[in-house]
């Protein structure tokens, strides 16, 4: 389970550290954090039978259930794969969610990076994506608690915010970011390890 962690750690840091550096001759703009949620899932199940002519894998999980599923050519070492290992899966996914005084254009910029086992190893994989939307606040309604956002392509939302004091933190032309990143790290170890 550590290693899956880890490895799902070194994924997020990754897709982290590739994010574009930002111009010197333009100070970085102060943001105003509104809101942050994040959950993180594991599974683990246990190989029950391997096919690798179909490329089929049949997996127990804890609760008994019974589960085949088709490997498709991208999975890497499926031979390495035996009954009797464990198969873990960590998911995570987080989003932020910031304002940004004085604007900035509207605009969506999709990040992601991935990686697979090694040759001969046991199978594995980790993926990240990072998907940023930059809006423009266009109207603030105190009353109803709602604002109206127009989006990259012209499109106008109309969005609740959840507590009347986010409502404080922008105002009509800044804009508001919005940052989902979701993670996953697909882990097999033998029994006991």
């Amino acid at each position: 389970m550590k290693t899956v962690l880890w490895v799902l750690a070194l994924t997020v840091a990754a897709l982290a550290c590739s994010l574009p550096a930002l111009s010197e001759d333009k100070p970085a703009q102060a943001t105003r954090h509104v809101r942050s949620m994040s959950q993180t899932v594991t599974a683990k199940a246990t190989v029950e039978a391997v096919d690798l002519k179909t490329r089929h894998v049949t997996l127990k999980t804890d609760e008994g259930k019974t589960i085949t599923i088709a490997a498709d050519k991208r999975v890497k070492n499926l031979a390495q794969l035996h009954v009797g290992d464990i198969v873990e899966v960590v998911y995570h996914e987080a989003v932020a969610i910031d304002v940004i005084p004085g604007g900035a254009p509207p605009s969506t910029t999709v990040e992601s990076a991935a990686d697979t086992a090694k040759p001969g190893a046991k199978p594995g994989a980790a993926g990240a994506r990072r998907v940023t939307i930059i809006a423009t606040i266009e109207a603030i309604d105190e009353a109803t608690q709602h604002v109206t956002l127009r989006g990259p392509e012209g499109n106008l939302m109309e969005v609740k915010a959840q507590s009347p004091e986010n409502l404080k933190k922008g105002k009509v032309g800044d804009s508001v970011r919005l940052t989902y990143t979701e993670a996953v790290a697909i882990a097999v170890r033998k029994p006991g390890q």
